[in-house]
Order: structure tokens, then C-alpha cells, then sequence
């Protein structure tokens, strides 16, 4: 699975960094913090791994 967006790939940046323990877990709000406690590293290694050139800022609702 790619990130849809911008942000939805900087969260899953912020919430691997976490579960590396590079970043406090305490720091996470939102959208990061629930990517922490619901997916794997590997998930949100792909998921942060995603190229951001092409992605709008924030997906579409659809």
C-alpha cells in the first residue's frame, strides 16, 4: 500500500520513527499516533517509504 497524500506519508514517517525509537511516542497526535498503535513497522515502512513528487498535499474525499 502508498500513501495517498503529503501528509498521510509524513504521519507514517513520524509513527515509524517512533516505533524505531527515534522519536518519543509521547510526541505523536493524530493521525501518526493511531498509524503507531494499529499498523507494523513494516506497513509504515512502505507507507513512508512512498515517493512524495507526485502526491497532493491532502487526498481527496471521496
Amino acid at each position: 500500500m502508498h500513501a495517498k497524500s503529503k501528509a498521510q506519508q509524513k504521519a507514517a514517517g513520524a509513527a515509524l520513527a517512533a516505533k524505531r525509537g527515534e522519536q518519543k511516542k509521547s510526541d505523536l497526535v493524530g493521525a501518526s499516533k493511531d498509524m503507531y498503535e494499529s499498523m507494523t513497522e513494516d506497513e509504515l515502512e512502505e507507507l513512508a517509504s512512498t515517493k512524495r513528487k507526485s502526491l497532493p498535499d491532502k487526498a481527496s474525499k471521496s
